[in-house]
């Protein structure tokens, strides 16, 4: 019998399939629901000498109107609890899950760790490629390991963090892509660990509340009422989350800067001093911007937006002007935060 998810389809509309909504699509697709699947798919693949891409959620990728190759949707579901204790846990959580139902998940089960990473759109596979971050939480403070398909060897291995090599918004996944296809995570949560109400914003919006009466499930809630007010809904305006990263910059960098701009948003971490791209953006001029199709949000200029009828190029050509200016304008040259397919649309980034 033939499985629905199986062969492989021809020429599909990848369109609804990604949070920025482009007009997209792929030369060949398959959903994948379970590890077999997905070896079948490779294989496929390497039999017919396709390229493949790995695709979640679509809520972090700037895909092209043509995506060569086999583009494999990820669907390995799966919840499941492990090494429970009075006090802890180990969720283990399939990388097709959605992230923010996960999030709730966990919280509904009084359980703490992933709360600060309400709302964030996407996929659980997405989480430790991008090494997920929001209101001073990163997953790899919580993650115990990463089950993947590693490609050279064919094999499937269990990544601890540090073999993940996490950093800001990056991994080992993102350093090494198309190496490793997520299949699974497993994460450290905890009844008593303290809320973190360390980033301001977060702390300010429940000023009120006494740290050690909140629960998991309030601080979840708040971080998704603080996401809402701030972030435009993908399916009412088309976007990508965060398009550009923080950047770091030195001391001396930073020194030099702030004497002529002290009212610029920055804190010190590990490696030098974090500052605001949505800051540079916006006091660049370019915070509401609009062209034909594509756009800089009114609210949060971090966030590029399609209004219709645009596509991967227009989108990309808006983000290379903003990143000369704030380049000209600072010396800090910006990273974006979403995967752009395929490699050659890449070229500059």
């Amino acid at each position: 019998m033939t499985h629905p998810d199986w062969p492989p389809r021809e020429n599909v509309d990848l369109t609804e399939r990604t949070t920025l909504g482009l007009p997209a699509r792929a030369e060949w697709f398959v959903r994948v629901s379970h590890r077999e699947a997905l070896i079948r798919a490779l294989e496929w693949a390497a039999q017919h000498d396709l390229e493949t891409l790995v695709l979640g959620g679509g809520s972090n990728v700037v895909l092209d109107t043509f995506q060569p190759g086999l583009v494999i949707e990820m669907a390995i579901m799966g919840r499941r609890w492990s090494d429970v204790s009075e006090d802890r846990a180990v969720l283990e959580l399939g990388a097709g899950e959605n992230w923010h139902a996960s999030v709730l998940y966990s919280v509904s089960a009084g359980f703490r760790g992933l709360e600060n990473l309400a709302l964030i759109p996407g996929t659980v596979g997405a989480a430790p490629i991008q090494n997920i971050g929001a209101y001073g939480v990163e997953l790899s403070d919580v993650l115990v390991s990463v089950s993947v398909l590693d490609r050279h060897s064919g094999q499937v291995r269990v990544l601890g963090p540090d073999e993940c090599a996490f950093a800001y918004r990056d991994s080992v996944f993102k350093r090494e892509p198309g190496r490793y296809v997520v299949l699974d995570v497993r994460l450290a949560l905890s009844r008593s660990r303290p809320v973190n109400l360390s980033y301001r914003e977060l702390a300010d919006w429940l000023d009120g509340h006494q740290p050690e009466t909140l629960r998991a499930a309030d601080v979840a809630e708040a971080v998704s009422q603080i996401r809402r007010r701030k972030l435009p809904d993908p399916a009412l305006l088309p976007n990508a989350g965060s398009f550009f990263k923080n950047p770091v910059i030195s001391r001396d960098t930073f020194e030099r800067l702030s004497a002529e701009h002290p009212d610029m948003p920055a804190h010190e971490v590990e490696d030098g001093i974090k500052v605001a791209a949505g800051w540079l953006i916006d006091q660049s001029g370019w915070k509401g911007h609009r062209e034909a199709h594509v756009g800089v949000h009114s609210r949060q200029a971090l966030v590029l937006v399609h209004h219709g009828q645009g596509n991967a190029r227009e989108l990309l050509d808006l983000a290379a002007r903003i990143r000369e200016d704030v380049n000209n304008r600072y010396g800090i040259e910006l990273e974006i935060e979403p995967r752009i397919y395929p490699l050659a649309l890449r070229d500059g980034w």
